[in-house]
């Protein structure tokens, strides 16, 4: 295995265990696409804990937009994962467009601006859980992948909404607030309200909204999931686990504001080896 290509797998699997077990479900010669894309999401993400102030942090999002724009080697160049990934573009053909809409959706992480509304909260989760999913679609299986663009979109709703509360507390510690403000407005909260103290008297209500949600578009996934084809399922296992980390966010109710969801690591291997064999023609967890 080529050094560039360790590095870029070690990244992936220190930073999205969850993607990077789902990318070992994939044909070999699929794997080192699927990791530069995961790397790339992994490091895009964490931008604000790393640089914690915003313009350095729009810096960096601009220099991947630049080697985006340039689209070569050379631009990449000495920077493992942006290399992984030109050649990921490259070999595969992925739309260099959805990969500057992500990183512009990425934006808004790096600010504490509240999340306006639902929709604005669906748009920024579908440019970029849901579009890293179907960009990983489209390394599987370029032919098959634009007929599930759709349940993409839902799948990385789910994922991503998920993943917001599972960091919650992580959140709520550096004042950021993802929660839409119509629906902490509809609970009789605010964002201010809800990142400060225990999170007043709406932070229940708010957090099953938010469970409501996720889970709205987890089941709206699973309706047309049946119809996935083995190629596909890869691209889509993260979301296997999202129904578990679901119930788990309600079993610890108001505690999931200071306590990260968690799920035992041989619970997420057995969901994701399930669906991986199944597909998703039976959906109990």
């Amino acid at each position: 295995m080529e050094e560039h290509t360790k590095i870029v797998m070690e990244a992936v699997r220190t930073a999205d265990r969850d993607r990077y077990l789902s990318a070992l479900y994939a044909p070999e010669d699929k794997r080192p696409a699927l990791f530069a894309l995961y790397a790339f999401n992994a490091e895009i993400a964490g931008v604000r804990d790393r640089i914690r102030e915003a313009l350095p942090g729009e810096v960096r999002l601009q220099w991947w937009r630049d080697v985006l724009a340039a689209g070569n080697m050379q631009a990449a160049a000495g920077h493992p994962v942006a290399e992984a990934l030109i050649g990921a573009i490259d070999t595969y053909g992925l739309p260099v467009e959805a990969l500057q809409n992500y990183l512009d959706a990425r934006i808004f992480d790096l600010y504490d601006d509240p999340m306006p509304s639902r929709n604005d909260l669906e748009g920024y989760c579908g440019e970029t859980a849901g579009a890293i999913i179907q960009l990983a679609a489209m390394i599987l299986e370029p032919e098959a992948a634009p007929s599930f663009a759709n349940l993409a979109g839902h799948a990385g709703c789910a994922q991503a909404m998920t993943g917001l509360l599972r960091l919650l507390p992580h959140h709520r510690a550096r004042g950021q607030c993802f929660v839409p403000r119509d629906i902490l407005s509809a609970v009789g909260s605010s964002p201010e309200e809800f990142v400060s103290g225990d999170g007043g008297a709406g932070m229940s209500g708010a957090l099953a909204a938010m469970i409501a949600l996720a889970a709205e578009h987890l089941a709206a996934f699973e309706r047309g999931a049946r119809e996935l084809p083995a190629s596909l399922r890869p691209a889509f296992l993260p979301v296997a686990l999202t129904g578990a980390y679901l119930a788990r966010l309600r079993k610890m109710g108001r505690e999931a504001a200071t306590v990260p969801a968690e799920i035992a690591a041989w619970r997420r291997h057995a969901i994701l080896f399930r669906h991986a064999a199944r597909g998703w023609k039976s959906n109990h967890i």
